[in-house]
């Protein structure tokens, strides 16, 4: 069982911020902070050079944290500066010719979304979506049917889209990828520090997240995980660096044989540090309870919702996560945003264009993100509702 009273113990920012923007960016813990402030000081005395040879078995335990946190070898893990950035380096690296096809879902994040359409611009790239469930979440019939129909280069999944709360099958799909020896890339940027993520289980080529949300890292960090099949067939970054690869002859080079051929050579130390820390706790407190304590966090939230007069909840799919989004009739989006944060209370606004077909489809062109951790209480629940409620009278 989670020691909450010890956790918010160490959590500067609780104090003096009810935070239900988890899925923007968690308040970091103690242990993150001081990894970071640490190395700084140290580059600060030594160098920022010697200071990172000073550090190097602490350097190399991100690596060694992540792959514990995915299930997966420590030369299955690069550093990048965030989960758009992992998600780049992955699509640059897939031998996409004219005519290939992506296969994706309509919930997929924007960012996702939009390089997507980018290949389509430049390079004729096909772009695919399979259909919603009434229900919500992606069709898996539907996706197997158009894997069979089109035999996409590559198969995209956001575990859990930022603007709604579902969580998609992605273990599933990635069976049927398995099956069809199809690339399959997952967008983990919400689902990890929040729920259990096995990437052996999900059996995908790639998998991005970031630091800043549900892991409580620092912002400007992520990591990319890549499967042994892509590294075994030297499957590389549009631009690679002396990071990634070695200059054998003149008009050569050797792309080195693990993730971190994905990486860049100038790291921030402090950061990989402080996502060190970050990781390592969540591991420490374990996924399952983690996400045990957020389902009893949301169910609360959801609850006094409900009650509300004017509030329409949004999330659709069988698997919730601890993302919830709600409308409220009459008012605007900013107006309840900064109404809440003029109590201390942040929560965040997700607008049409941020999840066009998914607002399309519920009708909406704004909604309320209110995304609990396990570190928030009931109490803090009970605030946030009788604020909404005195905001919607």
């Amino acid at each position: 069982m989670l020691n909450i009273d010890l956790l918010r113990q160490q959590t500067p920012g609780c104090p003096y911020k009810i935070h239900f923007n988890n899925a923007g960016a968690s308040l970091p813990p103690q242990q993150v902070l001081d990894a970071i402030i640490r190395h700084l000081q140290l580059e600060a005395i030594t160098g920022g050079y010697e200071a990172a040879d000073l550090k190097a078995t602490e350097v190399n335990g991100f690596y060694e944290s992540t792959a514990q946190l995915l299930n997966c070898k420590t030369t299955n893990i690069a550093f990048t500066s965030s989960a758009t950035n992992s998600f780049a380096r992955a699509l640059s690296c897939i031998p996409f010719q004219p005519g290939d096809s992506i296969l994706l879902a309509n919930e997929d994040y924007i960012s996702n979304q939009l390089a997507f359409l980018s290949l389509q611009k430049r390079f004729g790239i096909k772009i695919i979506r399979a259909n919603s469930l009434p229900e919500g979440g992606v069709d898996v019939d539907d996706m197997k049917r158009l894997m069979d129909e089109h035999h996409p280069k590559l198969v995209s999944l956001t575990h859990v889209p930022s603007n709604t709360g579902l969580i998609q099958p992605v273990e599933v799909v990635g069976e049927l990828c398995a099956q069809r020896d199809i690339y399959y890339l997952v967008d983990g940027c919400q689902s990890a520090g929040q729920i259990p993520v096995d990437v052996q289980k999900i059996k995908c080529d790639f998998f991005t997240a970031t630091l800043r949300k549900f892991l409580r890292g620092p912002r400007g960090a992520g990591f990319l995980y890549v499967s042994d099949k892509v590294i075994d067939q030297k499957l590389e970054p549009l631009f690679i660096d002396l990071r990634g690869a070695e200059w054998t002859k003149p008009d050569e080079y050797s792309p080195r044989m693990d993730a971190r051929r994905f990486e860049d050579w100038e790291l921030p130390y402090p950061l990989v540090l402080g996502s060190k820390a970050a990781i390592e706790l969540a591991v420490s407190l374990g996924l399952a309870e983690i996400q045990k304590r957020n389902l009893y966090l949301c169910n609360l939230v959801r609850t006094g919702l409900a009650a509300l007069p004017n509030t329409i909840l949004l999330d659709k799919g069988p698997n919730q996560s601890s993302i919830i989004t709600v409308k409220i009739s009459r008012l605007k989006g900013a107006d309840v945003l900064n109404t809440l944060r003029n109590q201390h209370i942040n929560t965040s606004i997700g607008y049409r264009n941020f999840a066009l077909i998914d607002f399309d489809s519920k009708q909406v062109d704004w909604a309320l993100r209110i995304s609990p951790h396990y570190y928030n209480t009931e109490t803090e629940v009970e605030l946030l509702i009788a604020a909404l409620q005195k905001l919607i009278e």
